[in-house]
């Protein structure tokens, strides 16, 4: 606190033109002007970090309202704004605010997890530009926000947004994957303007679905590089990794890149070269690079071993009767996927596997997923 002035105060008249204080005065005056400038910078300052602070605190982003112009609410067009329908972040808010729903607990629980790990692990970031919100698709109509990570069941997440856009919506199952997954369908976040993307991270529900990380990338090798029809991606990566990392590669390998190995497909991976030249591809970028969560406030984390429930939640809160997620694997092939995995992994040397968990920890970690037991870290 600066020392208190004496003479001249703030209820003082000027002295008279021409008398020796007048320049005093003025001094005074520029110093005090000065230091009101600086406390109210600071006030203002101080008053947006508390704003976000009590925002982060909070267990549920309450609902807020939005601009009441035509405009505003046309280009957020959906009936719930207009108050004949409840939001579902307002009716996730309600569950939380009550204790009859074990599955509310449940979300809250993992809400709480994922604040606490953001905060122990992540550093200062960067400020997200809004082409980092590629991956988080947008319903207006409901008041969704949807990020999509690639291997945990976003085909059929796309197949429910596009659903819930048609009249009586339609049978999710009978969209055809190459349908969900066209350019355009369902619009990005990024898409919009700064002003409408903070609109709709204030009043939508936010949600992703997360999958064990290592169980997550076997299943992008099994798919992207083990399966026939997928061999223009083939083309594009797999010549790549062969070229790279094959010594005397057979020339149809080369020009077809169909039968990479799982150890070149990690070596691929941990090549720096890899993410220099451009980013990682979005079936191998870890879930956190995608949808930012220690960045964006997610309301419901989903995960890929719960999916059944997780996803009849969600629906839930939207409020949609008769349209289901198409069914999930059953529990005997989720088994199956962790044998798979296990499998592929046992070959890798324990070298490679550390320095693919350390790639891939802030997954394990924001997620709260264990190592996995076969892996020889130690």
């Amino acid at each position: 606190m600066g020392r208190r002035a004496t003479g001249a105060g703030p209820g003082s008249a000027p002295p008279p033109r021409g008398t020796p204080g007048l320049q005093r005065w003025h001094r005074m005056g520029r110093r005090c002007w000065r230091r009101r400038a600086l406390a109210a910078a600071c006030l203002s300052a101080a008053l947006l970090l508390l704003g976000a602070a009590i925002r982060a605190l909070l267990p549920v982003m309450t609902p807020l309202s939005l601009c009441s112009t035509e405009s505003g609410n046309k280009a957020l067009g959906s009936g719930w704004l207009g108050g004949k329908k409840r939001s579902p972040l307002q009716m996730l808010y309600d569950l939380d605010q009550g204790s009859s729903s074990a599955l509310a607990e449940v979300h809250r629980q993992r809400r709480n997890m994922l604040r606490r790990a953001c905060s122990r692990h992540t550093r200062r970031q960067r400020l997200l530009q809004p082409e980092d919100l590629r991956h988080v698709l947008v319903d207006d109509a409901h008041g969704l926000l949807y990020c999509y990570v690639p291997k945990v069941a976003c085909t059929n997440w796309k197949r429910v947004l596009l659903a819930l856009r048609s009249p009586g919506a339609a049978d999710p199952q009978a969209i055809p994957a190459h349908q969900a997954h066209a350019p355009g369908r369902l619009p990005s976040l990024a898409d919009f303007s700064p002003a409408e993307i903070n609109r709709r991270l204030r009043a939508y529900l936010t949600f992703l679905f997360v999958r064990e990380p290592f169980e997550r990338l076997a299943s992008a090798y099994r798919n992207k590089f083990a399966r026939p029809y997928s061999a223009a991606f083939q083309r594009l990566y797999g010549t790549r990794i062969v070229r790279r990392l094959r010594p005397r590669p057979h020339p149809d390998a080369l020009a077809r890149g169909h039968d990479v190995r799982f150890a070149e497909f990690l070596a691929y991976l941990l090549d720096p070269r890899t993410r220099r030249d451009e980013p990682f591809n979005e079936h191998w970028e870890r879930a956190h690079a995608l949808c930012h969560p220690c960045r964006l406030r997610y309301d419901i984390v989903g995960k890929f071993e719960t999916l059944a429930e997780d996803a009849a939640f969600v629906l839930g809160l939207v409020g949609a009767p008769g349209l289901r997620f198409p069914a999930p694997p059953p529990r005997a092939k989720a088994a199956t996927a962790q044998d798979q995995a296990m499998r592929l992994f046992q070959d890798i040397s324990p070298f490679y596997q550390r320095r693919l968990f350390d790639l891939y920890k802030m997954d394990f970690l924001l997620f709260n997923y264990s190592a996995p037991s076969y892996l020889r870290l130690h």
